[in-house]
């Protein structure tokens, strides 16, 4: 049978990378817990709260420049109420092809369509040590060595920031944080950035790195995400200085607005659901206000609280539901999504992260969001993170991309001729030519899975797969050290800013 050309590059694509490798981009979107008619509702439903109840914004520039462009604004009650008219042109100037770069070129993230993409996430403020399994505080050197582990995992696409520096004071915190990423991977960061005279720093840095600032403009390898909003429906004054520097010096954003059912949000879900798409909508408008085109991501992150005891909870099918309906939702305005999967509740790698990561993984990328952070490492409701998770959670996330890759019906699948030869021939597969061409390219293999005989299991030690994970953990960490920044570069950077990481440490054989 003739071949299809896409199935003769997938297969040439298969013999160039490992068994386990599934590209990231992949075209999700199978999965739509929306109605057609209910998204368009939504819609209408979040431009009549911003016409109707407003969003509250203290006096500031933003303020000024929302007025100025047409909202009304009573002062005495710090809110501005924005006529649908100028939302549907903001969502006419808005940026629907976002590229978020790699600085090698090699793990850049296309975000058009519906193309999936996963990676790390959060702010967390605790690690179980690799070591001892005991909770401590995060420190400046995990964001490092969580980013060399992930700079190895095919399956986590980028890498946000996932902890806090907590050994770093205030004023060092945000360019440290930004170096001890971008100093151990080359995929593309995303981090927060607390103070918005920070930003300048920031881009300096990257400049530096990139070598000038107009490589660094076409080619930005780094991005802030800023919870710009305190939900409900009110702007975080300094934090909306922030993005208002970050947007002016061309720095991509995602919006973070994470209003919780229940708590900050209504009950309702599909409530909550209004509710931050009303946020993210009101945060679009004044991107495009302030740079018309900028690279923005739709941050609509609704969380889901536990009715029994007010808490934020987030295995949940709930959660995914509603992230699965935020990534609809921006299809709709043909926008990518800063959206969340992988969370747990659960205080360890156990069977409970197992399953409620599984299922909100594959439910967020089946729906085909953009940019799911969160994917990989987080443990106790984003609170804590796990070295060995990582490992496990990039398995959990190639067997997601899997789902979404999903099947592909051409007249060489359909297999005829192939069931015709093996009735008439040997009576198996084993053998036949399009199981060994197929091997590699129609099938994902975990790397941690355990699928062998329970005598080679007990012969190998009897360990469970959070074991296998941390001893791949300690081998990676031992192991992998690349020269993401060159030397020369480090020197001129460590002249510039007071970095806290030491380059002794980035050095093979440094890990203990």
């Amino acid at each position: 049978m003739k071949r299809s050309s896409h199935r003769r590059r997938r297969a040439r694509k298969a013999k160039s990378q490992p068994a386990n490798y599934l590209p990231p981009g992949l075209e999700g979107g199978q999965y739509r817990p929306l109605k057609e008619a209910e998204v368009q509702r939504i819609h209408e439903a979040a431009l009549s709260i911003l016409e109707r109840t407003g969003v509250q914004i203290a006096a500031s520039e933003c303020r000024d420049i929302m007025k100025k462009a047409g909202a009304r604004v009573d002062a005495a009650l710090d809110r501005v109420y924005i006529p649908r008219a100028m939302v549907e042109t903001a969502l006419q100037t808005v940026n629907k092809d976002v590229t978020l770069y790699s600085k090698d070129g090699r793990f850049d993230l296309h975000l058009r369509g519906k193309r999936v993409h996963l990676g790390t996430g959060g702010a967390a403020v605790h690690v179980l040590d690799l070591e001892s399994g005991r909770v401590r505080h995060s420190r400046l050197r995990d964001l490092y060595d969580i980013g060399r582990l992930v700079e190895t995992l095919d399956n986590i696409h980028f890498f946000l920031r996932p902890v806090v520096a907590r050994d770093v004071g205030n004023d060092d915190i945000d360019i440290n944080t930004f170096y001890a990423c971008l100093a151990a991977t080359n995929k593309h960061v995303m981090g927060g950035c607390y103070f918005p005279e920070k930003v300048a720093e920031i881009k300096k840095m990257g400049v530096m790195i990139a070598g000038s600032e107009e490589k660094f403009r076409a080619r930005p390898f780094l991005s802030f995400n800023l919870c710009w909003m305190v939900s409900p429906l009110r702007f975080a004054t300094e934090t909306t200085e922030t993005l208002t520097t970050a947007v002016r010096a061309g720095i991509p954003v995602s919006l973070v607005s994470a209003p919780q059912s229940g708590a900050t949000a209504p009950a309702s879900l599909v409530g909550t659901l209004v509710q931050v798409i009303a946020e993210e909508l009101a945060g679009i408008t004044y991107v495009q206000l302030l740079r018309p085109g900028h690279p923005t991501l739709m941050g609509g992150m609704p969380l889901v609280s536990d009715m029994r005891t007010g808490g934020m909870i987030g295995g949940t099918a709930e959660l995914a539901l509603m992230n699965a309906a935020s990534a609809q939702m921006t299809q709709f305005y043909g926008l990518p999504i800063y959206s969340s999967s992988a969370l747990t509740d659960s205080k360890t790698p156990d069977i409970q992260a197992g399953f409620e990561k599984g299922l909100t993984t594959a439910v967020v990328a089946l729906a085909g969001a953009q940019y799911n952070h969160h994917s990989a490492g987080m443990l106790e409701s984003m609170l804590t993170v796990a070295y060995e998770q990582y490992i496990i959670d990039d398995d959990i996330n190639g067997q997601a991309m899997r789902l979404v890759r999903g099947l592909e019906v051409t007249e060489e699948s359909l297999s005829l001729d192939v069931i015709h030869e093996v009735c008439y021939g040997e009576g198996h597969y084993l053998g036949h030519p399009q199981t060994l061409e197929l091997m590699n390219s129609e099938y994902h293999y975990p790397h941690t899975v355990d699928r062998g005989a329970r005598a080679d299991w007990e012969k190998a030690g009897s360990l469970d797969m959070r074991e296998r994970a941390r001893q791949e953990a300690r081998r990676l960490l031992k192991t992998h050290f690349s020269a993401i920044i060159p030397e020369a570069v480090d020197r001129r950077l460590r002249d510039e800013f007071n970095i806290l990481l030491p380059r002794e440490i980035m050095l093979p054989g440094s890990y203990s």
